[in-house]
C-alpha cells in the first residue's frame, strides 16, 4: 500500500525561502521575506539562520542572497547535464580513433576538464599537473588558445606560469604567441594542434578548437582532443579530419 508523502513542514519553509530569494532582484530582509512567505517573524528569522550557517543563503547589510552552496550545486547540475550531451560525441570518437578523448572548456579565465571516455585499450593520460597550470603544454590548452584572439591569448599567458614539464615543453612566452599567430596567418595549419611528449613523455594528444552555445546565449571556447601513445601519432595524425568532424557535430548537438 501506497500513501501520500510525509512532508516535514520545516523543510517546506526553508525552500519556500529559497524559492523567494532566488527569484528577487535584490537582497531581501527577515521582515520582507516574512512577508512574502505568510511566516512569523521569529520562525524566519529561526529558519535564516539555519540556511545562512549551511551555505544556502549569505547575509549582507541587514538582508540575505543566494549562498556558494546553492550557486555550486547549479554549477554541477549543469556540468553534469553537458557531460550527458558530450558523451555519444566522445564515446564515437574513442571506438573510432581507438584513443582516449577529451572535451574542455574555456570558462572564466581557466580550462576546465568537462569529460573524457577511455579503455583499457586507450586509457587516459595521467592528469598530473592540473589543467589550470598546464594549459602551454597540453594540445587541448593550444587548441584553446588558438581560438582566442591576441588579447585573450596574452591575458592568459599573464595569468599563468609556463612551467616546464618534460625535455620538449615551450616554455617561451613569445615563442608560443609567435607561433599561434603564425597559425593564424598561414592556411596550411588547419585546424589541429598537437603536444608530441610536451605534458607527459610517451604521450602525444591532437586537439582541434570548438565553439559551443553558453547557457548566456554567447559563443563558448572549448576543445575537443585525443591522446595516443607517441609512436601512434602520425597514424592518428592522418585521421584528423575524424576529429575535426566530431567536433562539429558536437557544436551542431549543443546548439539545439
Amino acid at each position: 500500500m501506497t500513501g501520500p508523502p510525509t512532508l516535514i513542514a520545516s523543510v517546506q519553509r526553508a525552500l519556500h525561502l529559497l524559492d523567494v530569494v532566488g527569484s528577487s532582484a535584490r537582497p531581501l530582509t527577515a521582515k520582507a521575506l516574512a512577508r512574502a512567505t505568510g511566516e512569523k517573524l521569529p520562525t524566519t528569522y529561526h529558519l535564516l539562520a539555519t540556511l545562512v550557517h549551511e551555505g544556502y543563503l549569505v547575509r549582507v547589510d541587514g538582508a540575505y542572497l543566494l549562498g556558494d552552496h546553492v550557486t555550486s550545486l547549479s554549477g554541477r547540475l549543469e556540468s553534469e547535464r553537458l557531460r550527458e550531451r558530450v558523451r555519444p560525441v566522445l564515446s564515437g570518437l574513442h571506438d573510432t580513433l581507438r584513443a582516449a578523448s577529451y572535451l574542455v572548456l574555456y570558462r572564466e579565465g581557466e580550462l576546465e576538464l568537462v569529460d573524457v571516455v577511455d579503455s583499457a585499450s586507450a586509457p587516459r593520460v595521467d592528469l598530473w599537473v592540473n589543467l589550470s597550470a598546464s594549459g602551454h603544454a597540453t594540445a587541448l590548452g593550444k587548441a584553446v588558445l588558438s581560438a582566442l584572439d591576441d588579447e585573450g591569448r596574452r591575458d592568459y599567458l599573464s595569468r599563468h606560469a609556463l612551467a616546464d614539464l618534460t625535455p620538449y615543453t615551450l616554455t617561451d612566452r613569445r615563442a608560443l604567441l609567435r607561433g599561434l599567430a603564425q597559425r593564424d596567418t598561414d592556411p596550411r595549419a588547419g585546424r589541429v594542434v598537437a603536444d608530441v611528449q610536451e605534458y607527459s613523455l610517451g604521450i602525444a594528444c591532437l586537439a582541434t578548437p570548438v565553439r559551443l552555445v553558453a547557457p548566456n546565449g554567447g559563443l563558448q571556447v572549448g576543445a575537443l582532443a585525443v591522446s595516443v601513445a607517441a609512436p601512434a601519432l602520425e597514424s592518428t595524425r592522418r585521421r584528423t579530419a575524424d576529429l575535426t568532424r566530431a567536433a562539429e557535430h558536437l557544436a551542431l548537438d549543443l546548439a539545439v
